[in-house]
């Protein structure tokens, strides 16, 4: 079991100790300024009685700068698009699946041809799912090559 504590160390779920500066017992040294400090305590439980607590994980910020746990949980997720590839009457089927490697990166073989085969049989195929700029960067590059391709959401059903 872990609990995240910043300013406050949790003895059990009845008590609680909230350092202040100055005092003895506080678990800081020296000024106890450090409002961006956040502790990991980790607690092992065995059978009725208390929790063992391990050694704290402390993880630092600099003034100015979140943590990454704060940066996180702030930063919305972009919602992501899909780059469709359509199916065309005059590229070889070879040099589709040349461009999508070339285009899209990571990008393998055996997924450039299945692609390439899903366009060929139904018309159309995704060919990755990534943020709009990303989508919109990956269609210009695509059509740049000759490819037919657009950009749509990929909200509902992905």
């Amino acid at each position: 079991m872990e609990t995240a504590i910043c300013g406050r160390f949790a003895l059990s779920p009845n008590h609680a100790f909230n350092p202040k500066p100055g005092d003895k017992n506080s678990l800081c040294k020296g000024s106890c300024a450090h409002r961006g400090t956040l502790m990991v305590v980790s607690a092992t439980v065995a059978g009725k009685g208390g929790g063992v607590l391990e050694r704290p994980v402390i993880e630092r910020t600099t003034p100015g700068r979140e943590s990454e746990f704060d940066v996180r949980k702030s930063r919305k997720i972009a919602p992501p698009y899909r780059v469709m590839l359509h199916n065309d009457n005059f590229n070889k089927r070879e040099y589709v699946v040349q461009v999508l490697m070339k285009v899209i990166p990571g990008m393998t073989v055996d997924n450039a041809v299945n692609i390439m085969q899903e366009a060929h049989i139904n018309g159309l195929a995704v060919v990755i799912i990534c943020s709009q700029a990303d989508a919109e960067e990956h269609c210009e590059h695509l059509r740049g090559n000759g490819l037919m391709s657009s950009v749509e959401p990929a909200s509902g059903g992905c």
